[in-house]
């Protein structure tokens, strides 16, 4: 038995999977590819063999342990003080349900699933398990597994942000860093709210951008946008990059500024200028709810938003996939697709 593994269930039959170990905290050289006891699911669980799942930039944080100070104490001690505890990373998954728990009854053997682990993680691997009360719910058809993985973490957090924002039909918005997994979600959803999109990033993301339907693009090492007289109803900052002040000043009346990635004092900043002007700071972590998810499937399945993929690993190359995130490089989002698939 691996005793690095507490978070497995082992299966007395001593049937192994692949899985890709965060073995400490560094550069993506930590990561190894290991042969492991496939996982048994508890009455109340599911086994899931792994279609594909996201790379995230999450991902890459926990490996780095690269958090904002506020949350680098918090974080070693809930995910390992010398190297992680729970050393098979990934989140949000697409497969097939290959065992059930004998209390489970919502979902039987063959159903494909998408969705999200939670932090008990565990994506990394051909297999899972995962509770039933876990936030994943059955595969639309038209829905690639590939697809289904990447939508979770984006759609998620633009759905949450475009609620936040209260968009309304004819409204200016500028999403500052939207070359992401987020921010390509957010544009479509700004779109069909009616507003228009200026967006943000590097150079070689801009025509992607375009096609995502963004109404005007920026490249951020050509131009500042701050110095131009264009005012904006909402200003999204997917990476917490955006000058705060400067950022303020770029607002109309009663305009929001949403900060997507945020450290303990910002919130706080943010919590003191909607007190005392006429601006708005909206900072809050998004629910990923089953809920949601639904609603994004639908949306997904209509062909009224759609999931930008930029590149595909398989499971081998999970380091590589953490190198190009590293780059700053990714157009939309990353999938690791399993060989098996």
């Amino acid at each position: 038995m691996n005793h690095n593994l507490p978070a497995l269930r082992i299966n007395p039959r001593g049937l192994t999977m692949k899985a890709m170990h965060c073995t400490a905290y560094g550069s993506p050289d930590v990561l190894k590819l290991r042969e492991v006891e496939k996982p048994k699911p508890l009455k109340s669980e599911l086994l899931i063999k792994i279609a594909a799942t996201a790379v995230t930039s999450g991902d890459c944080e926990m490996r780095t342990c690269n958090m904002h100070p506020t949350m680098y104490l918090p974080f070693r001690l809930f995910m390992g003080i010398i190297k992680p505890r729970k050393p098979i990373l990934g989140m949000y998954f697409s497969g097939t349900i290959e065992a059930v728990g004998k209390d489970v009854k919502t979902y039987v053997v063959g159903d494909e699933v998408f969705g999200t682990t939670g932090f008990t993680m565990g994506t990394n691997a051909e297999y899972v398990c995962i509770p039933a009360s876990r936030s994943f719910i059955k595969k639309p058809k038209s829905l690639s597994h590939c697809e289904a993985a990447a939508a979770p973490l984006g759609a998620w957090n633009a759905v949450h942000f475009i609620r936040l924002a209260k968009l309304s039909a004819g409204e200016k918005i500028l999403v500052f860093g939207a070359g992401g997994a987020i921010g390509t979600f957010f544009i479509g959803l700004a779109k069909l709210a009616g507003a228009t999109v200026t967006a943000i990033d590097s150079k070689d993301k801009l025509p992607m951008l375009t096609q995502t339907g963004a109404d005007f693009v920026i490249d951020y090492e050509e131009q500042d946008f701050t110095k131009s007289d264009q005012k904006y109803d909402v200003i999204f900052d997917v990476v917490g990059k955006s000058p705060y002040k400067k950022s303020l000043g770029c607002l109309n009346l009663k305009g929001r500024y949403i900060l997507a990635n945020v450290g303990f004092t910002p919130m706080i900043r943010g919590v003191w200028t909607s007190k005392t002007t006429d601006k708005i700071v909206i900072s809050a972590m998004a629910q990923e709810g089953r809920a949601e998810l639904i609603e994004i499937s639908e949306l997904l399945e209509a062909g009224k938003i759609r999931c930008v993929i930029d590149r595909t690993f398989t499971l081998e190359e999970i380091p590589e996939a953490h190198r190009y995130i590293d780059s700053g490089q990714r157009k939309g989002n990353t999938v690791v697709v399993m060989q098996a698939d």
